[in-house]
């Protein structure tokens, strides 16, 4: 079983804590936003004593809780007393920075109702004063970029499972029933060689080994698919440093049942020897069969 890890996340207002949380629950933490600290203690409990595979969880708290945040350094003794693994991660952010993010968002700062933005980061940075002093670990945010940050959060909060990776998902269409919306790629493969002109693999998919050997003996398909290997081997090590964790490849023939299907296979195949999580599906299959026996 992996490791239990509980983060508590706070710090100042603007300095990114829900971008914070959105990157753990990515990285496949169970995160629970602007919790009360008075529930800390028993979440946390609950979650360490669980059988269930949630090992690695995140709760944000801060300042939104009014008066219930007070509660946080006594449910911090709590978790200690108990032995309960936990982890607080304060982020922070230079003054210039806080007040260029409420600017430019036009949000409200919560101790700012009646003062400048500015007095409000001054008054937070007074109460957070303590808590800051007990944190495990101060993140400055304030020049940390989103590929800065992903960074950081593999390195020092990445699960233990080496294997988790970013979700590859290809899919095989036919482009007579519409180019799909929902891909971050469209690749057409028209270009190649059509078994639909040859009788016998007329009814046949792409999946049919004879008909994947028609399509595959063509110089050009060769070519295509080792250039298309390498091409997508960069393009998916570049999404995941940037901390994107899908990638959609959608790949289009005329009817999506031999050419389309074809090479999504090959391909999910060449991606399985390098990547934990792919899958391959053909959307227009059962379009396919319904008009046959339509036919029929």
């Amino acid at each position: 079983m992996e490791r239990f890890r509980f983060v508590i996340i706070t710090g100042m207002s603007g300095a990114g804590k829900t971008n914070f949380m959105q990157k753990l629950e990515d990285m496949g933490y169970y995160c629970v936003d602007n919790l009360p600290p008075v529930l800390i203690v028993r979440f946390a409990d609950l979650c360490w004593k669980s059988t269930s595979n949630t090992r690695h969880v995140a709760v944000v708290t801060d300042i939104r809780g009014g008066s219930f945040f007070d509660a946080l350094p006594q449910a911090l003794t709590e978790l200690k007393k108990r032995g309960i693994p936990h982890e607080v991660a304060f982020l922070e952010a230079s003054d210039e920075a806080l007040v260029r993010r409420y600017m430019e968002t036009r949000r409200q700062h919560p101790l700012a109702k009646t003062m400048r933005i500015q007095e409000g980061i001054r008054a937070e940075r007074e109460v957070l004063a303590g808590i800051r002093a007990q944190a495990d670990i101060i993140i400055d945010t304030t020049a940390m970029n989103p590929k800065d940050l992903q960074e950081y959060l593999s390195s020092r909060f990445g699960a233990s499972d080496k294997k988790r990776d970013m979700q590859i998902t290809l899919f095989s269409f036919g482009f007579k029933y519409g180019i799909p919306i929902d891909a971050d790629m469209v690749i057409d493969v028209r270009f190649l060689p059509n078994p639909f002109y040859v009788e016998k693999y007329k009814s046949w998919t792409g999946r049919v080994p004879e008909v994947a050997e028609y399509i595959r003996k063509s110089s050009v398909t060769t070519e295509f698919i080792e250039k298309l290997n390498d091409f997508i081997d960069f393009l998916a090590i570049q999404f995941r440093d940037v901390g994107k964790n899908q990638f959609t490849i959608a790949i289009g023939c005329t009817g999506g049942m031999h050419r389309s299907v074809f090479v999504a296979e090959e391909l999910g195949a060449h991606l399985r020897k390098i990547h934990s999580h792919v899958n391959v599906e053909h959307r227009d299959l059962h379009r396919n069969r319904i008009e046959r026996d339509a036919e029929e």
